[in-house]
This record gives structure tokens, C-alpha cells and sequence, in this order.
């Protein structure tokens, strides 16, 4: 089990609207009125109900023009994750502090390393037991975390996950050519290179008992995953319980590509 503990102060409010894609109008517990950065570009399909509890953090920011950011929404059992800015963070501590089975053990864990067929795209996480290679040659070597593990580079993509759909967590929420090519991306990594890929589902809420792609949403993403599964890239449906003063790995949950 890891959890992580929330740094900015938070406030409770109701959510009154999702104003657009970045923006939520929100009415805090003492009656006032605020506009909140909504760090979400999918359609929140299952946790956008305007008159829920919402918790937002307060940057402290007065330059800011929204120092407000909306962090979750409680959907009746749960908390839920909103913030997709937080997954790729959250997931690399996971990972940090060996609480991943399958991605665990790596002596480094380095972000946004440039990867794919065109050479432009970017992996969330690059789990290596190399050191990277540093920016200057007077700079010092960089530490290992642990003691390496002996298993190849893992390519590993993360995604925000916070549909849901009966008993299951789903992704996407909206059509995602976007996360379409990481998954043609990470397929062509494992049956073209040989390399180890691993996609990574932040399921940010506690009221599912499984994962599944969201086919009746994005079709084609459903098919590439599975063509991705078949071809040997893991998958690893987190999920993560949301309270407003910490965020703590629940356990991994299974799969479902029925």
C-alpha cells in the first residue's frame, strides 16, 4: 500500500456547472462563488453532476487568474479523481516506492523520454536500470534508487481513469486518437523491437471491481488495446482511493477484455 499526502490546502464546495472544458463554477461551503481550473480535457462522462460535494485546491496565488483547481467530485460511494494533471505524478511514486508488482525493483525512473517510430513522441515513464546521461560532463553520476533488478527497459504510458460503467472503471471517456497512437506506439515497442511496454490505468475511484475499455465510446481504442495485450504489453488497471487529505494505492484490479 502507498499513499501519498496532499500539499495545498483544499476547500469543499458544490459543483454548479462545468462551464467548458477548463473551467467549473463552484459555490464553497461559506456561500462565495469561485471559478476553478477543471485539468480534464475528456468529457468527465459518470462525474460531472452538477449539485455534488466537489473538493478543490487553492494554490495560495494571487497572480494566478484561476488560483483555484478542482481536484475531485464525490459520486455517491466514492471520491473521484478529476485532475488528470496528478496521474503521472502519483503513478512514478507508486512505482518509487516499489508498491507495483511487475514494475517494481528499477534503479531509475526517468519522465518524458523521447521513444517511438518518428522519434517525437514521449513516454510517461521509462523504468531503467541505466543511469540517464548527464546534462554536463562535470555533473555528478545520478544515484540509484535500489539495487538493479536485472529486468529490460519498461516503456510505460499512463492514463486518467475515472468513467465508470456499472462494476467497471473505463477509458476513454471520449474519442482519443491521442491515446490511440501510444497504443500502436507501445504494440510496435514489444512485437517490432523486442522491448518491454506497460500501459497504465489510474483508476481514481473505489466503487468498480474492474477495468475494461470503453468500446462503446472509442471502438478503435478497445481494439488496439487488445491487439497490444495479444502482442505483450501489460496492462495495470491501478486503482486509487481519492479523500481530500490523501491519495492512497488500493490495489491493482483485473482486466476485463470480454
Amino acid at each position: 500500500m502507498s499513499i501519498i499526502k496532499l500539499n495545498l490546502p483544499t476547500l469543499e464546495g458544490t459543483l454548479l456547472a462545468r462551464r467548458n472544458r477548463f473551467l467549473a463554477d463552484i459555490r464553497l461551503a461559506d456561500g462565495a462563488l469561485v471559478t476553478a481550473m477543471c485539468a480534464n480535457t475528456g468529457s468527465m462522462k459518470s462525474c460531472v453532476e452538477p449539485g455534488r460535494k466537489v473538493i478543490i485546491s487553492d494554490s495560495e496565488n494571487e497572480s494566478r487568474k484561476y488560483r483555484y483547481t478542482w481536484e475531485m467530485i464525490h459520486m455517491g460511494e466514492s471520491w473521484v479523481n478529476v485532475n488528470t494533471g496528478i496521474s503521472n505524478s502519483c503513478v512514478e511514486q507508486f512505482v518509487d516506492a516499489d508498491t507495483v508488482p511487475g514494475l517494481d525493483g528499477y534503479a531509475f525512473i526517468r519522465r518524458e523520454v523521447k521513444y517511438g517510430r518518428d522519434g517525437r513522441s514521449r513516454i510517461d515513464l521509462l523504468l531503467t536500470n541505466e543511469p540517464p546521461p548527464k546534462k554536463r560532463k562535470r555533473d555528478p553520476e545520478p544515484e540509484p534508487r535500489c539495487k538493479p533488478n536485472g529486468k529490460p527497459d519498461c516503456y510505460v504510458e499512463v492514463k486518467n481513469t475515472s468513467m465508470r460503467a456499472g462494476e467497471h472503471s473505463l477509458f476513454p471517456d471520449s474519442v482519443t486518437e491521442r491515446g490511440q497512437k501510444h497504443l500502436e506506439e507501445l504494440t510496435h515497442l514489444v512485437r517490432e523491437q523486442g522491448l518491454r511496454a506497460a500501459m497504465v490505468y489510474f483508476c481514481g475511484r473505489t466503487d468498480t471491481r474492474a477495468f475494461r475499455p470503453a468500446d462503446e465510446i472509442d471502438a478503435r481504442y478497445g481494439k488496439l488495446l487488445r491487439e497490444a495485450v495479444k502482442a505483450g504489453v501489460e496492462v495495470y488497471p491501478l486503482q486509487v482511493e481519492f479523500t481530500p487529505g490523501q491519495i492512497k494505492l488500493v490495489k491493482q484490479l483485473p482486466l476485463d477484455l470480454a
